[in-house]
């Protein structure tokens, strides 16, 4: 009889060389980053890739980042590197920014879905960059949770969504973005927005000027992760609001809201992500709040949309794609 493994086995006994090692012989690791918990293989092992796809039931159109400790990496698994994305590099990383490049042969195919760019990003968490050393490899590491479903901000939220389908599960605490990187696109001298995330427009901008935007929702073969039109969905239906007045508040229903305001008193459980309306506190708060909302056996989530600037553009697109329901065929 196989006995399925404790929350404890998986994350308390697992260190940076343990995690390291399991890398390097092919194995699954959750492993912390300051966005979400990533799913890490070997991004040069197609095996250990195929692993991820399995473990996750992602689509295998659905493109992979891979996580480098050190810019100097970067050639390893990218064939050219522009003089802009360097220049971006310099500024963003480490950190939530992910670059996709013309790829290296040494990638496989598989972790690009075939494409001949990939999307490259050094996390700013010193634990997954510790494991990269040890293990001499990039790490393929997209979210650490099953397909289209919530992201995760702590080592817990791996454990109860993906189980046993990882070896190991290495704790490096609450994320401290807690929502994806931001994604360009670099062609040339070319700057494309694949991905709203942890770095703001604005910052970009500020640093090389406008940029072309391609955020645009698909169902199929995405030029870079998270663009599918459903993802990053709670179990309980969720809805997007403008205002709590158009709300029906038939049913148990929670709230996830920037700020306290309003009645509030007809939702079954509240969670209010940044009490001052400081977007890069409620990014952090944000899957949190909605892993405990999802728990919370409600008939609906509802959801009132962020201001459509810095961070809450991401939380924003977030939101739409974990509301998105396929139209009645």
């Amino acid at each position: 009889m196989t006995v399925a493994p404790k929350m404890n086995d998986l994350i308390s006994l697992t260190t940076v060389d343990r995690a390291a090692s399991i890398l390097k012989t092919g194995g699954l690791v959750g492993l912390p980053t300051e966005t979400v918990y990533g799913l890490g293989a070997n991004a040069l092992d197609p095996v250990a890739v195929a692993r991820i796809f399995a473990a996750k039931e992602r689509p295998f159109f659905d493109p992979l980042i891979v996580h480098v400790p050190d810019i100097d990496w970067v050639p390893r698994v990218a064939r050219e590197f522009p003089a802009i994305a360097q220049r971006l590099a310099q500024r963003f990383w480490p950190g939530p920014l992910t670059l996709v490049l013309p790829k290296s042969d040494a990638i496989p195919d598989l972790v690009t879905s075939g494409l001949p760019s990939v999307g490259v990003r050094i996390p700013d968490h010193d634990m997954i960059r510790q494991v990269m050393r040890l293990a001499g490899v990039p790490v393929a590491a997209p979210s650490a949770n099953p397909f289209g479903k919530l992201s995760p901000t702590t080592a817990e939220h791996v454990f109860r969504q993906l189980g046993d389908r990882v070896d190991a599960i290495l704790d490096g605490g609450p994320c401290r973005i807690g929502i994806e990187s931001t994604v360009l696109q670099i062609m040339g001298d070319r700057v494309t927005l694949l991905r709203y995330g942890g770095v703001a427009l604005e910052e970009i901008e500020d640093l090389i000027g406008g940029i072309q935007r391609s955020v645009d929702d698909t169902t199929s073969a995405p030029a870079g992760p998270g663009m599918l039109t459903s993802h990053y969905a709670p179990r309980t239906p969720l809805v997007v609001v403008e205002e709590l007045t158009s709300v029906d508040y038939s049913g148990s229903i929670g709230l996830l809201t920037l700020q306290a305001e309003g009645d509030l008193s007809k939702f079954e459980q509240v969670e209010v992500l940044s009490p001052s309306g400081d977007l890069v506190i409620a990014a952090a708060n944000f899957f949190q709040a909605l892993h405990r909302l999802d728990r919370a056996n409600l008939g609906r989530i509802v959801a009132r949309r962020f201001p459509e600037t810095g961070l809450g553009r991401a939380l924003n697109d977030r939101l739409k794609r974990a509301a998105y329901q396929e139209p009645p065929h």
